[in-house]
């Protein structure tokens, strides 16, 4: 990759900073202004992140990656490294498009509570009311026995499933990627992502498999936002597509984001992974094929210019250039652990925001401090299957985003990252 020579390291991501927003690949934003003594990044510690990518990409560990860091509404680094196709060796551009995998959940949880803003979704309505088939959902009870055998006891709802539940994993239905329980084995039925489908008859075919817990008493990482997204499209009266392209997408100028890439001239701008890390998540496929699934949970396609965008319109508390999209006590209830001890809400085996995280509605926020560091309290983040992630940092007025495509070394370069980033803000010790 080309590295700028100007006046040391600060001239040269100056004049990286100020031709990416000449050209239009990094939108700027007016930030509200807030944490005014909130701590800066050094340059040296800058350098050494970048170091770290690049690190990865030299070794061959990943082909290539887009790391950005906003504070205060203005980049303090921005770097594209490496390859976004590894057959073709075409380098990485801001304009480069992901297949963003689960960092789709936050956009249908905003879609959910923009009409819940709206009055037209109830937080703890039944979601039977928009999607009549979960009237019958019922319960599997595990009743394995030691011959190995797996047979399910069905039982009723002790609740409805809510709307909350959706946007907290808590509604019962789960994913079948993890662990190996009975219930977990019929949602890895191929059959369940079979033929053209669209987000109606996804939500019907996940409504007639059993629940894997009673709802609103255990975390369960699950197709819960995917159901959400059939929800919005009821109380809208829209495709899941067309509620966000009207009330987030346009306004907010994420022209790049969608369910797969319609133009065919900018397929050479999607990133591929190596062979290792091709594969399909959760039923969604190659970016290039039309398909009637609008997949809320997993099935977006963004860039790094259209994501910044949509994180500096939450840490402004729901608004961007004059605009407001939800509330700030949305923001704020969103943002905040809803599955806390108080809730007697079970964590479960596969916990994924850890053990210093609770759940809001729809993000990990961070609860408690990881030990020896002093990374803030109330930072949302979440991730995807491909090695994307981001983080929402209040305290600090900034927020990384990190886009890449490789699901065997993300969760890895995640942690190492992050842990940069809060070192680089006086939040943490090395431990190397």
């Amino acid at each position: 990759m080309k590295r700028w020579r100007t006046n040391g390291a600060a001239g040269r991501y100056l004049v990286v900073l100020a031709i990416l927003l000449a050209a239009g690949r990094l939108n700027a934003v007016r930030a509200e202004p807030k944490a005014p003594n909130a701590p800066t990044f050094s340059r040296a510690a800058l350098d050494r992140i970048g170091d770290e990518v690049r690190n990865e990409v030299a070794t061959g560990k990943i082909p290539g990656a887009i790391l950005l860091i906003q504070q205060h509404g203005k980049p303090v680094y921005f770097e594209n490294f490496g390859v976004r196709d590894p057959d073709t060796g075409q380098p990485m551009t801001p304009d480069t498009i992901f297949q963003i995998y689960s960092m789709s959940k936050a956009v249908t949880s905003v879609a959910a509570m923009m009409l819940v803003d709206d009055g037209k979704l109830a937080l703890d309505g039944p979601v039977s009311k928009y999607i009549h088939s979960f009237a019958d959902a019922k319960v599997g009870v595990d009743l394995s026995d030691e011959a190995g055998k797996y047979p399910l006891k069905l039982e009723p709802l002790k609740r409805p499933i809510t709307i909350r539940d959706l946007l907290r994993h808590t509604s019962g239905i789960t994913y079948g990627f993890f662990g190996e329980a009975a219930v977990t084995k019929l949602y890895a039925n191929p059959q369940l992502y079979a033929g053209d489908f669209d987000n109606a008859e996804f939500a019907d075919r996940i409504a007639v498999l059993p629940l894997a817990d009673q709802p609103g008493t255990r975390w369960n990482y699950s197709h819960s936002t995917d159901v959400l997204g059939r929800v919005v499209e009821v109380a809208s009266g829209q495709t899941l597509f067309q509620f966000e392209k009207q009330r987030l997408f346009d306004p907010l100028g994420m022209s790049e984001t969608a369910y797969y890439v319609a133009d065919q001239v900018k397929w050479p701008r999607i990133a591929k992974p190596f062979p290792v890390d091709r594969f399909r998540v959760a039923g969604v496929r190659d970016p290039t094929l039309p398909r009637r699934w609008e997949s809320g949970g997993s099935g977006l396609v963004s860039t790094i210019g259209d994501y910044a965008r949509f994180l500096q319109m939450l840490l402004n508390g729901g608004k961007l250039d004059g605009k407001w999209y939800l509330k700030p006590e949305t923001v704020a209830l969103m943002t905040s652990d809803q599955i806390g001890p108080e809730t007697g809400i079970i964590h479960d085996p596969f916990y994924f925001p850890g053990p210093t995280s609770g759940f809001g509605l729809g993000f990990a926020v961070r609860t408690s401090p990881p030990p020896g560091t002093t990374w803030p309290l109330g930072e949302y983040r979440w991730d995807g299957a491909g090695g994307s992630f981001y983080f929402v940092d209040p305290v600090d007025d900034m927020f990384g985003i990190f886009m890449v495509m490789s699901h065997t070394q993300g969760g890895r370069i995640q942690l190492t990252l992050k842990t940069m980033m809060f070192e680089a803000l006086g939040k943490g010790q090395r431990k190397d």
